[in-house]
């Protein structure tokens, strides 16, 4: 396997395998909606269950979401190809946008919901999977931009 595939892959399935790992500990630990503070007003553990994406959005539309996941995979699939060997930077982003894709499209095809836990209390609660996919994405926005 190429090295790239394996960057990309290899980064994609340790962010799966700690977020899964993290939600299940969530979801075996606390009892819905139950909040545990760490630093008291400022970041709780909030176990909830998530029926939409990103800030409450298409709340309900399980199947959409899943299509939009799978588009997203495809298309990075389809792209990888593209990324140049050299592009260590590149490879480790489209590592964090898909690991992240696929944790949340887990959730849902498993639960019909994905599970957020993170609670900065001044944002909406979120999980790792939502991490990586941001940080893939704004990364991904800079590393094009600076081209």
């Amino acid at each position: 396997m190429e090295r790239r595939y394996l960057t990309v892959f290899s980064t994609a399935l340790i962010i799966v395998i700690i977020d899964q790992i993290a939600k299940f500990l969530i979801k075996t630990n606390f009892q819905l909606n139950q909040t545990l503070p760490i630093i008291n007003n400022i970041f709780h553990l909030t176990y909830i269950h998530n029926f939409g994406a990103g800030f409450g959005i298409l709340q309900q539309q399980r199947w959409i979401l899943v299509f939009i996941s799978i588009i997203v995979i495809g298309f990075i699939f389809y792209y990888l190809d593209r990324i140049n060997k050299k592009e260590r930077l590149l490879q480790l982003l489209v590592g964090f946008v898909l690991g992240g894709t696929i944790g949340n499209l887990t959730d849902r095809l498993i639960y019909g919901y994905v599970i957020d836990f993170l609670d900065f209390r001044i944002w909406p609660v979120f999980n790792f999977a939502d991490s990586f996919v941001s940080i893939g994405v704004i990364g991904l926005i800079i590393y094009f931009w600076k081209r």
